[in-house]
């Protein structure tokens, strides 16, 4: 791009100008009918041609704003994420600054700006959070700054290249926290909920100090004693055992809630279960599927697993057909030979559907043991809140009374038939799994 392109490309008036050259212009337009403000109006365009020149001189002098955005090279799905833009002004005055961020296309949000005032010869920075709700490459534009003069006659649009591509994978914040909490023993606090083990093996581990929650019947006075603080023995529970999340990517998934789809709960949800898991000391995998088994990640406890694990959903789409049962239970056969704990996240709309796969698995529950993880629909949860005031709204909620019912049957069903059953809004979901697979640990049903 040549100098002249680039210099009109960037050069603007303000709002300043024009209202200044409008009241010169009705000057000029009295002098007609008042000859004497011909000359006052000459004056005062004089001095505004020379302010003009003026404020193009220092604005133009040469480039002294710069900028650069700051963020993770990956996003954490439906999460918020912190951006930051640092700016710098090399002017030795204070300028005027609208700053533009080209933010990803999936975000529709096409008037993001910010108004700021940096004083000479100093820094500046912006924070804004951006919470996506679906995975996949998201591309960054250019960063735009507008900076005025002290005059503000004349604004220059600065193009700093900035064009970058974010990745946003499965919520790793969700993650992250929840393998925190674990570690430090403070799951409740964010709605696990600690459960009475029936027992736990005879092998000591090692003592520690007592946190909130742990057994009174653990606490060793002789060491407390000698601490001066309390301190409980712990033991090591039951490890290396299979736990595997089954997730359904058929069209059944794609309804969405809050933003995300099911399959997005479902992928953030096997993801903490997958890393609390491993800090369990189990073996965790995965298998996606819908007609056909699409991915499978045997049920590891290395390093890179979690790792492996992360990979894999990243990739994960829904699809628009009905589930092969009986395919994935084959698979299961034939894969996973040793007895696990099986997470199927999925969702069945009506009592039939259920039916339907039910043989496929009271199949899979004979060998294994299966917890089946799926949705309220909480939009009919809200009809059924709201008054009826008249026929058609009676019909409604009479109809969504209906399916509020039938899924509290489809929890009686897989119980009756030896099933693990948990219903749950999509927005508790990964709490909810959670509470079940910790309730199936300290009961040691695996």
């Amino acid at each position: 791009m040549n100098p002249i392109t680039r210099f009109y490309k960037s050069f603007y008036l303000t709002r300043r100008t024009y209202v200044t050259g409008a009241a010169i212009a009705f000057i000029f337009a009295l002098s007609f009918y008042v000859p004497v403000l011909e000359g006052l109006g000459k004056i005062f365009l004089v001095f505004l041609t020379i302010a003009l020149v003026l404020d193009l001189i220092i604005v133009y002098g040469k480039n002294n704003i710069t900028a650069e955005r700051i963020c993770a090279s990956r996003f954490s799905n439906g999460d918020e994420n912190k951006v930051t833009i640092l700016l710098q002004n090399l002017y030795t005055f204070t300028v005027q600054l609208k700053l533009i961020d080209e933010l990803p296309e999936q975000f529709q949000e096409r008037n993001w700006s910010r108004q700021l005032s940096i004083p000479g010869n100093t820094s500046a920075s912006i924070t804004y959070m951006l919470q996506p709700f679906e995975r996949g490459e998201y591309s960054f534009g250019n960063i735009l700054a507008l900076i005025k003069s002290p005059l503000q006659l004349v604004e220059r649009k600065y193009t700093i290249e900035a064009a970058e591509v974010v990745q946003v994978y499965p919520s790793y914040i969700q993650m992250r926290r929840y393998s925190l909490l674990g570690a430090s023993n403070e799951l409740q606090e964010a709605g696990v909920k600690r459960l009475r083990k029936l027992g736990h093996s005879i092998e000591f581990e090692q003592i520690k100090d007592y946190v909130r929650g742990d057994d009174y019947r653990t606490v060793n006075w002789k060491a407390s004693a000698r601490k001066g603080q309390l301190m409980v023995n712990t033991f090591v529970d039951e490890k290396s055992q299979q736990v595997y999340c089954l997730i359904d990517k058929s069209r059944s998934m794609k309804m969405p809630f809050g933003g995300m789809t099911l399959l997005d709960y479902a992928i953030n949800a096997s993801l903490v279960l997958t890393s609390v898991a491993l800090q369990k000391q189990d073996k965790a995998g995965l298998l996606t599927f819908a007609q056909k088994v699409d991915s499978f990640v045997q049920a590891d406890k290395k390093t890179v697993q979690m790792e492996g694990i992360l990979e894999t959903l990243y990739n994960q789409q829904t699809k628009f057909l009905d589930p092969d049962y009986e395919s994935l239970y084959a698979y299961i056969r034939s894969r996973i030979k040793q007895r696990s704990l099986l997470v199927l996240f999925t969702n069945f709309e009506s009592l039939h559907s259920l039916q339907r796969q039910m043989p496929y698995l009271r199949k899979i529950a004979h060998y294994h043991l299966l917890m089946v993880v799926f949705f309220e629909n909480t939009e009919i949860s809200s009809l059924l809140k709201k008054d009826a005031s008249n026929t058609e709204e009676i019909y409604i909620q009479t109809i969504a009374e209906k399916f509020a019912f039938d899924k509290r049957q489809m929890v009686k069903e897989l119980n009756q038939q030896g099933i693990l059953a948990v219903l749950t809004a999509p927005e508790n979901l990964t709490v909810t799994a959670m509470n079940k697979y910790l309730e199936v640990k300290a009961k040691q049903m695996i």
